[in-house]
């Protein structure tokens, strides 16, 4: 993947979520122990319409039912998704080993190649728990958009182009919405220890 679209996006991004976390929020000020920052109550997330790999309709309400990570890349990608999804999976399992529940979600930006049936395989092949979602490109661009997520396709070969995107991990609550997002730097062990405060302070 071209690192310096990747680095141009990640910036635009971070500058959004320093203007946000310079604001000043109630749940935000009560999670801040758990981030350094008061970040909850960031208008990031909202309602998106995708597809799961068995071809049916699903909202947001559906599938964030519990703490969840939520990642935005693309089913080919050969470094940065596969790593970034392998560190999401290995903290949802250092949090179950707490007995705290949580979901990684991978949404792809490549739906083009990335249809549901292969999200499934994909999915399932990371972690038992993961949910792999795609879409019509006009789902995908209006759930990218909820979550600031920058991408654009890189190359011109039909089959084997690669895709530019920001890549950062969302923590969605069921009740509340977005709490953090965590960088690609975040170990598992910090992502699951953020995660289960958030999910007691919550």
């Amino acid at each position: 993947m071209s690192r310096l679209p990747l680095i141009l996006g990640a910036a635009s991004i971070a500058a959004v979520l320093g203007v946000t976390l310079s604001l000043t929020y109630g749940r935000g000020q009560d999670l801040a122990d758990c981030f350094g920052t008061a970040v909850a109550g960031a208008d990031i997330g909202g309602p998106f319409t995708l597809v799961d790999p068995t071809g049916a309709t699903v909202t947001d309400t559906d599938v964030i039912t519990e703490p969840s990570l939520i990642y935005f890349g693309y089913g080919f990608c050969p470094d940065v998704c596969p790593i970034d999804n392998a560190r999401n999976v290995a903290a949802v399992d250092l949090l179950q080993e707490r007995g705290i529940e949580a979901t990684p979600i991978f949404i792809s930006i490549d739906p083009e190649r990335d249809t549901p049936e292969f999200m499934g395989d994909y999915a399932a092949n990371m972690h038992p728990d993961m949910i792999g979602l795609t879409g019509s490109p006009e789902q995908v661009r209006e759930a990218a958009d909820a979550y600031r997520v920058i991408y654009s396709r890189n190359g011109d070969d039909p089959d084997y182009y690669l895709m530019n995107h920001s890549a950062f991990t969302y923590l969605m609550m069921p009740e509340t919405g977005y709490a953090t997002f965590f960088r690609r730097d975040t170990t598992p062990e910090e992502v699951a220890e953020q995660t289960a405060c958030a999910v007691n302070t919550i």
